[in-house]
């Protein structure tokens, strides 16, 4: 019994979702962590990018963080969706700070927002895992009894 070599390539999709699906939830997790556990703090933006093209919009963000020990934190093309990117346009901005953490900085007013963003994605992936997934194996049977 030979199996259709295209059957075997369609594995690839639901494989894509899933790890799309744990990505996600991963970002989610460590961004609401960060806003739980991290130190409230100011961070100075020492550059800002708004893309504007139709194709990508995005804010990218270059910040400068003292911490309240008197460290400076450091963090280089920081990138936010432009949906919520544009609210971030100060000098300075309140961050939740939260050093070796998969999401070492938040920004504190957009938190909520980002971690709602994350989580849809996360649902949006599984569902989309799900359907594929349930595509794939219909069409794998379907072709087993067309075979045999």
């Amino acid at each position: 019994m030979k199996t259709n070599p295209i059957a075997r390539l369609a594995w690839i999709v639901p494989a894509a979702l899933l790890f799309l699906t744990i990505h996600q939830t991963y970002t989610a997790v460590g961004l609401q962590k960060t806003l739980n556990e991290g130190v409230q703090t100011w961070a100075e933006v020492t550059h800002y990018e708004r893309s504007d093209r139709k194709d990508v919009t995005y804010v990218s963000l270059d910040l400068r963080v003292h911490m309240p020990d008197g460290s400076v934190f450091e963090r280089e093309g920081l990138t936010l969706p432009y949906s919520i990117g544009h609210r971030v346009q100060e000098d300075s901005v309140e961050v939740s700070v939260l050093p070796g953490s998969a999401q070492e900085v938040v920004f504190t007013e957009i938190g909520k927002t980002h971690v709602s963003i994350a989580w849809s994605n996360s649902a949006m992936s599984l569902i989309a895992l799900i359907i594929a997934l349930i595509g794939v194996v219909s069409w794998n049977r379907y072709l087993a009894r067309k075979e045999d």
